[in-house]
């Protein structure tokens, strides 16, 4: 079922840790980030956007993993589309052999038999250093950075004030470091930085996984991602409900520790906030 986010902006959240697809309605059809996970769910996103007479113009990936490169069928054969650096790493994946093995590895087991691969990561990347994305709709504005995933990038739409967020600022999920960047700290704090200069533009924030943020939870969200990536840097206490006890899934914390050894075995960091 669409979610009212803001006018012209609709969500779909699926049950796979509550993935968010976003639906951007412009004068001609939909913009549509991140579609989705299961051909269940997609199939049934495509069957909602007709009946809103809603074709789907054009696709947008925020960034490279698997559950933000799917497509369906019935959303049509429309121009998919991701960063320049997103799109080289999808393509590099898909140009291996064994791409679907890899990915296979890394799917949850409950919903594996829906997710399909055919379309996966069949985007265009747009030229590098492109700021927005042409379509006959609102302006929607690439806020591309170095945090979490290669060519990961965050939409401003910015007529009705929604940062579509990708996988950051989210609710549910602490921060997930790309750890094979040279500087993965250094890269999430400045995009933390970023992402303050444009928040007093944001009426809400969408995260690709979790809630709806609101103008008044933008900053704390930042500021409560920014606690837990400085204590990764500094090896201080982690007061984050998401990978303590009452962690809002029960794998969290094996992540959080995992991310943690993870950059104790890298050289000592040495950036600055």
């Amino acid at each position: 079922m669409l979610q009212h986010v803001a006018e012209g902006v609709l969500v779909h959240e699926s049950e796979f840790i509550r993935s968010n697809s976003v639906v951007v309605q412009g004068r001609a059809g939909v913009l549509l980030i991140d579609p989705g996970i299961t051909s269940h769910e997609m199939a049934a996103l495509a069957n909602d956007l007709r009946g809103l007479d809603q074709p789907v113009v054009a696709g947008f990936s925020t960034h490279p993993d698997w559950d933000h490169v799917l497509w369906h069928a019935n959303f049509g054969d429309a121009p998919r589309y991701g960063t320049a650096r997103c799109a080289a790493s999808i393509q590099e994946l898909l140009s291996q052999e064994d791409w679907q093995v890899r990915i296979a590895e890394g799917l949850p087991p409950e919903f594996a038999d829906d997710i399909p691969m055919d379309l996966l990561g069949l985007i265009t990347g747009l030229p590098a250093g492109a700021t927005q994305i042409h379509w006959d709709g609102p302006a929607v504005r690439i806020i591309e950075h170095q945090a979490h995933a290669p060519g990961h990038a965050a939409l401003l739409i910015e007529e009705s004030g929604v940062l579509v967020a990708g996988d950051m600022l989210s609710d549910i999920l602490m921060p997930f470091l790309d750890l094979d960047a040279t500087d993965p700290i250094g890269d999430y704090l400045a995009t933390l930085r970023l992402f303050e200069t444009v928040a007093d533009d944001v009426a809400a924030v969408i995260p690709g996984h979790g809630a709806v943020g609101r103008a008044d939870q933008v900053r704390a969200r930042i500021d409560q991602d920014r606690a837990y990536v400085q204590a990764l840097r500094g090896g201080g206490v982690f007061d984050d409900p998401r990978v303590g006890p009452s962690a809002p899934l029960e794998w969290l914390p094996d992540v959080h520790r995992w991310q943690v050894q993870r950059l104790a075995q890298r050289e000592p960091d040495t950036t600055h906030e």
